[in-house]
């Protein structure tokens, strides 16, 4: 393919800029302490009768830690501490639903990590059937779980389509033997067929592969190779995410040799590079970083303009409320943002007590909630109406999306913006200035591309 041209010094900044990803707004560098009473005033205020209820569920266990990644999860062996783990899910599931008022039932459920899985066919099924019960699951409702290839044998897949789990994810990064090696991930590509082979045979459809690029030591022709690979299983989606070396908040990712990351130039021609394979087999860019089928539901979504973007990424979930389970995790209510107990040990104590064990998050404002429907428009659509946005917001907005006006990344015409074609890589960047609370320089987030 033809690569691009070495971008202009000015876009080199933007790119090479840290910002948020924007999965939440505030995002979690705003949040705070956070009491259980606040959070079960919460709950009782902001769940109705007739709306249903997403579930996040996080397993914050790997077998081995894969050295690119900045997910919370720690490398274990000992199955006496994965069944104290999932009993205390198990008792935390009964103190959300004592917790809760009326509700519709689960409309998505997500497993995630972390390695799920590693909590074995068994610990999976307890808790499935403890969900289900408490809980609910509506007709059609999406049960997704994040998968690693290389722990995916016949009887936990077989476990997963007894569980009815309509959507599974699953990590390859990159095909290339020498990059798995720099990453700490060896996993034969036949591993990743083979999964997706054995998550058809048991019924479940919806498959998601995960891609990266600006891994190190990784070029142009890796990447191609990879999104190659995984459009030839014709899965129905597929993301490439661009690494993000966070050192500074996970040590183990100083196993890493910086000196062999790609530079931003080179990040932004792997990241042009998997798109274009991806579109020449037939799928449809969506957001920042996804691509889909056509025929896909988050591809119908974003023609219809209602894809969303929340935790887990781009979804079609449309739930009011966001739970979250387990160690760290996260939840949307329409009060706030509620983050667990992010320590193992102190989140089992928690639960063990009798107590919700929430920890860290937000009370958002109406202000808050305003920016946070431009941003996540903005993530998803690359489009506004600026003229149906308060002025206090819009101005100061302007003022920064003059710089991205001058360098052609956005166009405003008649109260709309749209973001130009060059501009959809660098949408963090755009969606920055509407962000009230976003200081330059802090060193939390990762580089925008």
């Amino acid at each position: 393919m033809t690569q691009p041209a070495m971008p202009p010094r000015a876009l080199l900044a933007l790119a090479e800029a840290k910002v948020p990803r924007y999965t939440s707004y505030p995002t979690a560098a705003q949040f705070g302490p956070l009491g259980e009473a606040q959070y079960r005033a919460w709950l009782a205020q902001g769940i109705r009768p007739a709306a249903p209820l997403s579930l996040y569920l996080h397993v914050p266990f790997c077998r081995d830690l894969c050295w690119y990644c900045a997910c919370h999860t720690r490398p274990t062996r000992s199955e006496a501490r994965l069944s104290a783990y999932t009993d205390a899910l198990m008792a935390e599931m009964a103190l959300l639903d004592a917790a809760l008022p009326a509700h519709a039932g689960v409309s998505h459920l997500h497993f995630g990590g972390g390695t799920p899985s590693i909590l074995g066919a068994d610990g999976l099924r307890r808790l499935m059937a403890r969900l289900r019960g408490l809980f609910g699951l509506r007709p059609g409702a999406e049960v997704a779980i994040e998968l690693d290839p290389r722990l995916m044998d016949v009887a936990l897949v077989d476990a997963l389509g007894e569980m009815g789990v309509t959507r599974a994810s699953l990590g390859v990064q990159d095909i290339a033997p020498d990059i798995q090696a720099r990453i700490g991930r060896p996993q034969p590509a036949e591993l990743v067929q083979l999964g997706v082979e054995r998550l058809r045979q048991a019924g479940i459809a919806g498959i998601n592969l995960d891609l990266m690029y600006g891994l190190p030591g990784q070029a142009v022709a890796h990447v191609e190779a990879s999104a190659r690979f995984a459009a030839s299983l014709r899965v129905d989606r597929i993301a490439v995410f661009g690494y993000a070396h966070v050192a500074w908040m996970r040590p183990h990712q100083k196993a890493i040799d910086e000196a062999t990351l790609p530079d931003v130039v080179e990040r932004l021609e792997q990241a042009e590079a998997a798109e274009a394979v991806l579109r020449a087999s037939g799928y449809v860019a969506l957001g920042l970083d996804h691509f889909a089928l056509p025929d896909d539901t988050m591809a119908q979504a974003a023609r219809a303009g209602r894809l969303r973007r929340n935790f887990q990424g781009y979804t079609i979930d449309d739930a009011p409320a966001l739970i979250g389970l387990g160690a760290s995790s996260i939840g949307a209510l329409p009060s706030g943002f509620a983050q667990n107990e992010a320590d193992e040990r102190q989140y089992i104590a928690s639960v063990a007590a009798g107590r919700l064990p929430i920890r860290r998050g937000i009370a958002t404002t109406h202000e808050d909630r305003a920016r946070a429907l431009l941003i996540e428009r903005l993530m998803c659509d690359f489009a506004l109406d600026l003229r149906a946005v308060p002025m206090d917001i819009v101005s100061p907005a302007l003022e920064r999306l003059q710089q991205l006006v001058e360098a052609r990344l956005v166009d405003i015409q008649n109260g709309n913006l749209l973001v130009a074609p060059e501009g959809r890589r660098f949408v963090r960047q755009i969606a920055v200035c509407f962000d009230a609370y976003f200081e330059a320089g802090a060193q939390r987030h990762s580089m925008a591309i």
